[in-house]
């Protein structure tokens, strides 16, 4: 008999999972990177990044609404279109996330311990892992509370910005749409890669197809419900941060976030703004070690990867894919040895790039022909950013 995942999930689980792997190091870093390549056309990477993932979440919603099961745009490449469109986007999710979790592990261990980060990220890989194997119900659980704890730290940095960065705030979005260091085309589409690292978390959900209750109508909404909170809370970060430090210095800044509640003269939120961007860390990878699990699993069902890793372990009513998840945390665990987290985060944004293109393609066969443009944008715009993220 099949082996299948148990219907544990609900519409809050969902939201929860999806939101803890957006909110994670992404909203914490990826803005400093962003404004190095954009500039002063930064507000326009941001629209174009969340254009990109609206688009992304749309078709993912049809497809995993359609489809539910586990294992996302390779499950749907290989349903709609071929086998081997399912093989590039499952090796696409695999390598993507993989490299995700790495550098955002290595982000928690720049905060927690700049001279010995990569000890400290191979830690928490394992440790995550760990987690992550004892059950996704449990999983869930935890990163609701994560992910209060981080909306509430960015509200409160977003309201002290309203309240005593106002004279900041006017110089710093005067520099936005300056023209400021020329930028092409190809520096916005950087811009809107560099972004679409910290928007790309929602596709876990979408990994969740056999574990949630009622599958065509909790995908759909908490894809939605997650994704609309994000593009909120991303556009007030992006404007408090340009606000308060300028384009020129968020572009130099490698923890903006803090550098912003300094310069507002709150020195006494930066250690709370450290250990939310650890936590937001070491959720945002909780959810994509569970997200590569379940792909790990899916592939290996249908062959493409080693059939040991489609076992399941526990009862009959919480069986798990512990033996995937354990070879994914080994994975991660080598990126965060060996790699760099610029290079880490270059190759999860291409990589997840090409696993969404897949999913357009295979969106573009569902029936209906009067919603093909939200698939065809999304496919185009995948691509671009992907080749100007090589160049």
């Amino acid at each position: 008999m099949t082996a299948r995942l148990a219907r544990r999930l609900g519409l809050r689980d969902a939201v929860a999972v999806g939101l803890g792997a957006m909110l994670g190091a992404g909203v914490f870093v990826a803005f400093g990177p962003a404004a190095d390549a954009a500039r002063g056309a930064l507000p326009i990477a941001l629209a174009l990044a969340a254009v990109i993932a609206w688009a992304n979440a749309d078709s993912s919603a049809r497809l995993a609404a359609r489809l539910p099961t586990s294992g996302g745009a390779y499950a749907y490449g290989r349903a709609r279109l071929s086998p081997a469109a399912g093989t590039l986007a499952g090796a696409a999710f695999l390598v993507g996330k993989t490299a995700s979790v790495g550098a955002v592990a290595l982000t928690a261990g720049s905060y927690l311990w700049p001279d010995r980060a990569r000890v400290v990220a191979i830690g928490a890989v394992v440790i995550l892992t760990a987690l992550a194997a004892t059950g996704v119900q449990r999983s869930a659980r935890v990163t609701t509370v994560v992910v209060v704890a981080v909306l509430a730290v960015l509200a409160t940095v977003a309201v002290l910005a309203a309240v005593l960065g106002r004279d900041a705030g006017a110089t710093g979005l005067a520099g936005l749409g300056s023209g400021d260091g020329d930028v092409g085309p190809v520096g916005v589409l950087q811009g809107a890669g560099l972004l679409f690292f910290a928007f790309a978390g929602y596709a876990r959900i979408a990994t969740l197809g056999e574990e949630v209750r009622d599958p065509e109508r909790t995908l759909p909404r908490a894809i939605a419900v997650a994704l609309a909170t994000v593009l909120v809370t991303y556009a007030v970060v992006g404007t408090v941060l340009v606000g308060v430090l300028g384009v020129p210095r968020l572009a130099a800044s490698r923890r903006p976030v803090a550098d912003a509640v300094a310069a507002l003269g709150v020195d006494a939120l930066v250690p709370v703004v450290v250990a939310a961007a650890v936590v937001a860390a070491l959720a945002s990878g909780l959810g994509v070690l569970l997200g590569l699990s379940r792909t790990a699993f899916a592939m290996a069902r249908d062959g493409v990867l080693p059939r040991g890793l489609a076992r399941l372990d526990g009862p009959a009513d919480d069986a798990r894919p512990v033996r995937a998840q354990l070879v994914v945390g080994a994975a991660a665990c080598v990126v965060a040895a060996f790699v760099p987290v610029g290079a880490a985060i270059a190759a999860s944004s291409t990589a997840v790039l090409v696993y969404y293109a897949v999913a357009h393609a295979a969106a573009l066969t569902l029936p209906g022909t009067a919603r093909r443009a939200v698939p065809v944008l999304g496919l185009l715009g995948c691509l671009a950013v992907a080749v100007a993220l090589v160049l």
